[in-house]
């Protein structure tokens, strides 16, 4: 029997996000020995968004988190998180509704992300207005040019945020998302460059007097690179489920922990079968035939995707019929993740329950 069968399969009803709680334990035992010191590892939550996960996470000693809403954050403040990062820049609404949580869940050390003047500036008036201080890190745009200030711009604001009241710079947050080259060399050559502008930079901001900047750096491709550096925190995300797009990692350790279960529900000709896992039930931001790999039916080809139906070319003389149930591997589980507001827990081949995806929500309650 393959280890994902599930013997009491006929009880659930599909689509279906499905995880496996022992595999996510010693995905979540292996991250801890790739860094090390466990402190030193600051899991990124949007893959599970589950408070569930942050339990199993808080029991293995893991005390530092990161996340990119504020549902995420309010999630692991509600888990009693000690130290929560939100891995964004609050403007407009967004920052009120940051210094609602922190006035809310004063157990929680709440900082997030600024990369400019502007934003600083109305962290700095927020957190004077409200009488708190709220901690920062400087995003540092180190080649994803998605979000951050580059490394040879930064001290300059690193020497303008002192100034203001309100705000403290405490680190430097460098994020590699566009390194996932699947040759670790090349992948470690890369991270380390990248790194580089970072590390320069911390060196500069000490010459200047402030010792003891904390580092935040990497995901899940380049986690093993950075978890040989000395001071830094890593902050993976996927390794808690993993997915087949990651698969390509092989020197990682860590196993497929999430599933997506369909049932072939029609045949619209006689090569064809339609299954009930469309837009709304697997990540589609990737090419149609890298979006799910059907485990168990590996001979099967998807040909089109609507809102609730996927299409897939079966060949002649066949077998499949309506009913039959189909395991499926998310290329990108983070966002299929999102898509489901619970996934079933599957334990020694039977269905035991389910874990909210609480903080896919917009809101919890801030």
């Amino acid at each position: 029997m393959d280890w994902y069968t599930i013997d009491n399969i006929d009880e659930l009803d599909t689509p279906a996000l499905v995880v496996y709680p022992d595999r996510v334990k010693q995905n979540i035992a292996a991250a801890i020995n790739i860094v090390g010191d466990v402190a030193r590892l600051r899991p990124h939550v949007k893959t599970h968004k589950s408070p569930d996960v942050t339990k199993l996470m808080l029991d293995a000693g893991i005390t530092k988190y990161k996340c990119a809403t504020i549902a995420e954050a309010e999630m692991l403040c509600i888990c009693k998180c000690p130290d929560v990062l939100l891995a964004y820049q609050p403007i407009g609404p967004k920052l009120k509704r940051f210094i609602r949580l922190i006035k809310t869940y004063p157990g929680t050390k709440l900082s997030c992300l600024i990369d400019n003047m502007i934003a600083a500036t109305a962290v700095s008036e927020g957190a004077i207005a409200n009488n708190i201080i709220i901690p920062v890190y400087i995003d540092l745009n180190v080649g994803q040019n998605r979000t951050g200030i580059r490394p040879n711009e930064a001290f300059e604001l690193y020497k303008q945020c002192k100034l203001l009241h309100g705000i403290k710079v405490i680190g430097l947050h460098a994020y590699d998302g566009h390194i996932y080259d699947p040759d670790i060399n090349i992948r470690t050559t890369e991270s380390n460059k990248a790194f580089e502008s970072a590390a320069t930079l911390k060196d500069r901001i000490e010459k200047d007097g402030d010792a003891g900047l904390n580092v935040i750096t990497g995901g899940s491709p380049t986690f093993p690179i950075h978890a040989k550096r000395h001071n830094v925190e890593c902050s993976p995300g996927t390794f808690v489920y993993w997915d087949k797009g990651y698969s390509s990692f092989t020197e990682q350790p860590f196993l497929p922990a999430a599933l997506v279960i369909t049932r072939v529900i029609s045949q619209p000709d006689a090569n064809k079968l339609c299954l009930d896992l469309g837009h709304k039930s697997i990540a589609a931001e990737r090419e149609l035939k890298t979006r799910v790999l059907l485990m168990d039916a590996p001979g099967l080809e998807a040909v089109s995707q609507s809102e609730e139906h996927l299409v897939v070319e079966a060949g002649e003389g066949h077998q499949y019929k309506e009913g039959d149930v189909i395991y499926g591997m998310p290329y990108h589980v983070c966002p299929t993740v999102a898509l489901y507001e619970r996934a079933i827990t599957i334990e020694n081949g039977q269905i035991t329950g389910e874990w909210k995806n609480m903080a896919r929500d917009r809101k919890i309650n801030i």
